[in-house]
């Protein structure tokens, strides 16, 4: 299984009816080294631009790989690398993700993941590798200034759950995850 970030481009295929397109095959993923079960599907609805939603992960024995899509307005999808030891420790890939562009980003398991909301009424669908699970849930400050996300925000600034205000810095953050020996092959933004 694929343990880097991967910016997925799917191909749509239209006529004067609209669009079709494959958004999961598990062939076709396994060719680019994403091999797994999916055994859940989630959706969220943000109403408010600037809304944010992590940084988030799973820990053992839940660990959740994702992949994520927006169905509805757009994002900036963001992955950090939260595996100890890793030389690219802290560091961020993201893309922008939208219902218009159709573009989906794999995060592997032992990275956290997080997105903004660009736009109202926004909702974000994705696939995970395990069940949620409450116990093993956790996650990193947004705003922690090692990771240094610039996230765009609107100037009444980010909308935020009282979990995630109260999630703490990469500094004080022991990292379940090990180092795979693969460091993230892409950084910045995916595209």
């Amino acid at each position: 299984m694929s343990t880097t970030v991967q910016l997925i481009e799917t191909r749509r295929f239209g006529d004067d009816r609209g669009w079709f397109s494959e958004t999961w095959s598990r062939p076709r993923f396994a060719a680019q080294g994403i091999d797994l079960d999916f055994v859940q599907d989630n959706q969220s609805c943000s109403i408010h631009v600037g809304t944010i939603r992590g940084i988030h992960f799973q820990r053992a024995p839940h660990a959740q790989a994702k992949l994520v899509r927006c169905v509805r307005g757009s994002i900036v999808d963001y992955a950090v690398d939260l595996r100890k030891g890793s030389p690219t420790w802290g560091q961020v890939a993201f893309a922008t993700l939208s219902a218009a562009n159709g573009r989906q980003l794999f995060v592997p398991v032992g990275y956290g993941h997080a997105f903004v909301t660009l736009e109202p009424d926004t909702e974000v669908a994705y696939k995970v590798s395990d069940v949620y699970a409450g116990d093993c849930d956790g996650g990193v400050a947004w705003d922690c200034p090692e990771i240094g996300i610039g996230w765009p925000l609107p100037p009444s600034g980010p909308v935020l759950s009282d979990k995630d205000k109260a999630l703490p810095p990469l500094a004080d953050f022991d990292s379940p995850f090990a180092y795979d020996g693969v460091p993230m092959a892409a950084k910045g933004d995916l595209g």
